[in-house]
């Protein structure tokens, strides 16, 4: 929170003063359009001036349904702006949890691009919206940025104050029900550690995955320290490695998973990846054996994030501590970020010592103000100033976290609980294994069993059996998968994670 000497700045605000400060830099690429600090600075007024027009203001509800669009970038500032709460769906969630989300925290506005504008609409045919918006011309919705067009650009003033909620981001829904996390104007949230600002040499994000995620935030903080941000619509490692050479990326953030298939794809051996700081990633497990292959392919780049949406980030493993020698090192997320604490506790509530797995507990300035309309809920998961995270995990002697699992995806099999991080750390360090994810399914009498879903290496086809061996080897007979199925890829989420939800109905389809 800002001293008494210090106004009230908004992130957005913030960046808006970055762009203000060299208007004629480029900022943004998309495809082959290259937008200016000025032009998107200019945009982000328009906007916000032509929304407030439209009766749109501080306090209510603002849900963007968009790809990765520079305007999609310029309405969610024109939106902080006017001070609302802001809530951005993953694209490829399905129309009828869309609509949920778009009903659960009261949407008064729904803006998407001609891309999603079908989606869009069906969307406001099962939950109540003021207006639908769009951000181009479609067949239904007003054309925003025609209307906006006539709009001045001069600076809107804005409206938000310290209190407000600024964001109401879903959980992302791979366990349980998804939740509407509130994060206010006033808390600080950074992502991760300050990046290293070269005055010669600013940093240069691409954006792969969707804005809604991790992504987006990396996008906010490049842009606030005077960086540039390169736009895809989606992540396809040939082509991400192909922009990164071309445009002399510094960073980017993958989920594990597209960090395996980066490295893996044929071009990585031949591309040039040396302008790469950062490559940051997290979100999900993380296999020792693969982040020792990426090292070795990418060099000393990698950061570890960990965090959720609850807590901000907390956690870093940073480059100096990827190193493939030390395998234990490299099971952890790292250490706590100033301003963070970390405790393990039991289930009541008491604090464990080091080396032994509990709840991993936070406390900071920058966890939620609470789940939105879930007072109770809120209640059960933050008391006396902790967050309870539902992550399973220890502190070593150092200081480091390593997570073992979610507390709703550790498998009971009646006979001992299975962690299933160390079921695909195993299966994932078989020369065979390029990707595992393992889950519990229940069988006819409500016991779960073991299930993993294994992508073979290249060229490869493992025989099951000996991979299940290699697992009671190494883990015992209780993490000995009950089935293990080859897959070609794993399904993930919008934000890049192994979709467990999905896996598991699909095991329970097959014979």
């Amino acid at each position: 929170m800002p001293t008494p000497a210090q106004p009230f700045r908004t992130e957005v605000e913030q960046i808006l003063d970055t762009l203000d400060a060299a208007p004629g830099r480029v900022v943004l690429t998309h495809q082959h359009r290259r937008i200016t600090a000025g032009e998107l600075r200019d945009l982000t007024h328009r906007l916000a001036w032509e929304l407030r027009a439209q009766g749109v203001d501080r306090g209510q509800t603002v849900t963007l349904l968009t790809g990765n669009l520079p305007a999609a970038i310029a309405v969610r500032y024109a939106a902080g702006l006017l001070g609302c709460r802001l809530n951005q769906l993953y694209n490829k969630l399905p129309t009828s949890t869309q609509a949920v989300m778009v009903r659960d925290v009261e949407t008064h506005t729904l803006i998407t691009d001609p891309g999603h504008a079908e989606r869009a609409a069906d969307i406001t045919a099962r939950a109540p919206v003021e207006r639908l918006l769009v951000l181009g011309t479609a067949p239904t919705g007003a054309d925003l940025l025609a209307l906006a067009a006539r709009r001045p650009g001069a600076p809107f003033p804005c409206r938000a104050r310290p209190q407000d909620i600024r964001t109401i981001r879903h959980s992302g829904g791979t366990t349980g029900h998804s939740k509407g996390i509130c994060i206010s104007y006033g808390q600080a949230r950074p992502f991760g550690p300050d990046l290293p600002v070269d005055p010669g040499e600013p940093p240069r994000l691409l954006v792969c995955t969707t804005l809604a995620h991790a992504a987006g935030l990396m996008a906010d903080k490049t842009l606030r320290h005077g960086g540039s941000v390169v736009l895809h619509d989606d992540f396809d490692p040939a082509t991400v490695l192909a922009a990164v050479e071309r445009e002399r990326i510094t960073d980017v953030f993958l989920m594990p998973p597209l960090l395996y298939q980066l490295i893996d794809h044929p071009h990585a051996r031949r591309a040039d990846t040396s302008s790469l700081r950062r490559v940051t990633y997290g979100g999900c497990q993380a296999s020792p054996t693969r982040l020792a292959d990426a090292v070795r392919r990418l060099g000393p780049v990698l950061v570890q994030l960990y965090g959720q949406h609850e807590t901000g980030i907390v956690t870093a493993l940073d480059t100096q501590d990827h190193d493939p020698a030390r395998p234990e090192r490299l099971r952890s997320v790292g250490k706590a970020l100033p301003g963070c604490e970390v405790a393990i506790r039991d289930t009541a509530g008491r604090s464990l010592p080091t080396g032994q797995a509990g709840e991993v507990c936070v406390r900071s300035d920058t966890l939620m103000q609470g789940y939105w309309k879930l007072p109770e809920l809120t209640a059960a998961v933050l008391r006396d100033g902790w967050l309870h995270t539902g992550d399973i995990g220890y502190l070593d002697e150092d200081g480091y976290l390593t997570i073992v699992d979610r507390l709703k995806d550790m498998i009971n099999t009646g006979a001992g609980h299975v962690y299933t991080s160390e079921v695909e750390e195993v299966l994932n360090s078989h020369p065979h294994v390029r990707q595992s994810a393992v889950f519990g399914v229940p069988d006819t009498d409500g016991i779960e069993r073991v299930h993993a879903v294994v992508v073979p290496a290249p060229g490869t086809r493992p025989d099951t059996g000996p991979l299940r061996t290699l697992v009671r080897q190494q883990c015992g007979t209780l993490h000995e998968p009950t089935r293990i199925t080859l897959s070609d890829t794993l399904p993930l989420t919008d934000a890049g994670k192994p979709d467990k939800k999905l896996l598991r109905r699909q095991v329970r389809e097959l014979p």
